[in-house]
């Protein structure tokens, strides 16, 4: 029943993510880790309750499975942190070992259903040899990938330490978990037998629905706050090489920064984005096409404000302008202002006085 469950949980964790609203490249890849362990787990639990022996033909398919996990977890991390998985050719390479050990599995692929149920009732006698290569090819990736990942994760976190919002600072306590929870299980793999090893996967999964419901907004479509909250507003630097050491955290060039800058106001002029009142960073780095951490950098070093600041003074703006016209006098402010993407009166509000020095009230006064 434990087993059953962790199964249970897994699909459960695929429908919220394959439910989940504007997707990123790091929700298939987490989409395509969970499909994983959940074939994975449910390979264990029909040898477990003797259910796969009806199917011998299906016997061993999983064998090379196992070894993608930790190229999961790689992939995983590298998207989050806007550190891209090298070229498409390059990073194909990763794919060898579990290549290879499908290639080593072929003599077992070709037995007969009656030979393969005979080498699993014997715990794989005939085949110790690649019982070895199998758990030595598990344990150099695994561990490997997961010393990577946090290297990666530590590196990422000196990158913007002076610009760590608390999302930030959930979704790299995530990753750090989910590194060393993937290494408890090679541990395991080590020393323990398949009830121990799958036990510790259902745990992990467990976690994952767990942390990544209430800790970290990876299952569901949150509106994420800008990663640069405590930063004030600077003077521009005009020096280029004080610029390039400026935006050498986020490893972008200063000619990209300024290009990011004008596409973003380019697209805040023409299509005006900022009229969805549930517009998130994410929703614009996608219409951008760039990373959503490297469009919170450039808001926030270019103009001194927060994503949702930027985005409430251009609403202001779009108010000013609809309340002008002849045509919108009809209106009340609110109306307009909902129009403009406000979606209460408070920030509404708030951001007229930050940017007018008045309240709507004073306007209409003055």
């Amino acid at each position: 029943m434990f087993f059953y469950s962790g199964i249970i949980i897994a699909a459960f964790l695929l429908v919220l993510l394959l439910l989940k609203k504007g997707k990123q490249n790091s929700d298939y890849i987490l989409i395509g880790w969970i499909t994983l362990i959940s074939i994975q787990l449910i390979s264990f639990y029909t040898h477990l309750t003797g259910f796969i022996y009806k199917y011998p033909h299906t016997l061993g398919l999983s064998l090379p499975l196992p070894i993608l996990n930790g190229l999961f977890l790689y992939s995983y991390t590298s998207e989050l942190t806007g550190k891209k998985v090298l070229s498409k050719p390059v990073f194909l390479l990763h794919f060898i070992p579990f290549v290879l050990l499908f290639i080593l599995a072929i003599p077992f692929y070709t037995l007969s259903p009656e030979a393969k149920v005979e080498v699993f009732n014997n715990e794989g006698k005939g085949f110790e040899w690649y019982s070895v290569i199998q758990l030595i090819g598990f344990l150099i990736s695994g561990f490997s990938y997961s010393i990577v990942s946090i290297i990666k994760i530590q590196k990422h976190k000196q990158d913007i330490q002076e610009h760590q919002s608390n999302i930030d600072k959930k979704m790299l306590l995530w990753l750090e978990y989910l590194s060393i929870g993937l290494g408890v299980i090679w541990l395991l793999v080590l020393f323990f037998d398949d009830h121990i090893i799958y036990s510790g996967v259902v745990i992990f999964v467990l976690f994952i629905g767990f942390f990544g419901i209430n800790q970290a907004p990876v299952f569901s479509y949150l509106e994420m706050e800008s990663s640069n909250l405590d930063i004030k507003k600077k003077p521009e630097l005009t020096n280029k090489t004080s610029e390039k050491i400026k935006y050498a955290k986020s490893r972008l060039e200063v000619n990209e920064v300024y290009e990011i800058l004008e596409k973003l106001e380019h697209l805040m002029n023409t299509e005006k984005p900022f009229k969805n009142s549930e517009l998130t960073l994410n929703d614009l780095s996608q219409k951008l096409n760039i990373h959503p951490n490297q469009l919170s950098q450039v808001i926030n070093s270019k103009t001194g404000n927060t994503f949702y600041h930027y985005i409430n003074i251009y609403r202001v703006k779009e108010f000013l302008r609809l309340s002008s016209l002849p045509e919108n006098k009809k209106y009340t402010f609110l109306a307009l202002a909902y129009d403009c993407g406000f979606n209460s009166k408070t920030t509404f509000n708030k951001y007229f006085k930050i940017y007018t020095g008045k309240t709507p009230s004073e306007l209409i006064q003055s």
